[in-house]
């Protein structure tokens, strides 16, 4: 007997998803799901090819955040520039915070270049866009394990003591990331269509560097210490280093409205992710 096809059936039409909201869920999860091999695939692709193609390898995940630490070691030693005072030594607090950095911005610009590299694909072939994302989030996770290397050699160079509370830590970053991975999401449908979004995000998160506790430590009075404590990125990365060195977290509430922020924000983007892409996909075939 002749084996039987089973091909699902996708009848498209031109009724907005939103007027549906329980089969949009439904339709997101289950394509969440499935798209967990092509995922896989994706990631290996990416990774080999991310350091195949580069002479130096890993060693470039490990540049940026000692660069920023030789160089501003140097300068805070010249009394160039004036920090204050830190809870670990200068030069492991940089690293530290740098690699955390990285990370975030790497979650944030990660959604807006795979699908910009996907647009060929995405214009053929009808997948599971979720598959993207979650490549480029198994890649952040990649990335950092390879700083984390660095970090963990920091720790025992200055005798950093730890606590219980740094099996906490993976928690909080997880939550930068899903910050970082809203605002990459909510980007990438106008990413992929306009290159505009990319260069002004590079210049964007040079100045959010500025006003995140990256190369100095919390303000703790002023106008400057106000903006800085609004920044939704400055609890998260702040509570990171904290449960990874003391222990505690300065400032729980702030950290657990950001978490908040972080988790709506990362549902909304997904949903806006979901809505817009197929007009994107539109436009890019047209």
């Amino acid at each position: 007997m002749p084996r039987q096809s089973h091909l699902s059936e996708i009848t498209y039409t031109p009724e907005s998803q939103l007027r549906r909201p329980g089969r949009l869920f439904r339709a997101m999860g289950r394509d969440l799901l499935a798209s967990r091999e092509l995922a896989w695939r994706l990631f290996v692709r990416d990774i080999n090819t991310q350091y195949r193609q580069s002479l130096l390898g890993i060693f470039w995940a490990f540049v940026p955040p000692i660069a920023a630490a030789v160089g501003l070691t140097l300068a805070s030693s010249a009394k160039v520039l004036n920090v204050g005072a830190t809870d670990l030594p200068y030069p492991a607090y940089i690293v530290f915070s740098m690699a955390l950095w990285q990370t975030f911005t790497e979650s944030v610009t990660g959604p807006i270049q795979a699908v910009t590299a996907a647009k060929p694909m995405l214009a053929k072939i009808n997948f599971p866009r979720e598959a993207i994302i979650l490549s480029q989030l198994g890649q952040v996770g990649f990335n950092f394990g390879i700083k984390l290397i660095l970090i963990i050699g920091l720790f025992l160079w200055f005798k950093i003591p730890i606590t219980w509370a740094v099996m906490l830590a993976p928690v909080a970053l997880l939550h930068l990331i899903a910050l970082g991975t809203a605002v990459g999401l909510v980007l990438a449908p106008l990413g992929a269509l306009y290159e505009d979004v990319t260069r002004g995000l590079t210049l964007a998160m040079g100045v959010w560097l500025f006003f995140t506790p990256v190369i100095y430590p919390l303000p703790k009075e002023g106008n400057f210490a106000q903006i800085v404590r609004l920044n939704p990125v400055t609890p998260l990365l702040s509570a990171v280093r904290e449960l990874a060195t003391t222990g505690q977290i300065a400032d729980p509430q702030s950290f657990w409205l950001a978490s908040l922020i972080a988790g709506v924000g990362l549902l909304l983007a997904w949903l806006v992710y979901r809505v817009a892409m197929p007009f994107v996909i539109e436009r890019m075939s047209s």
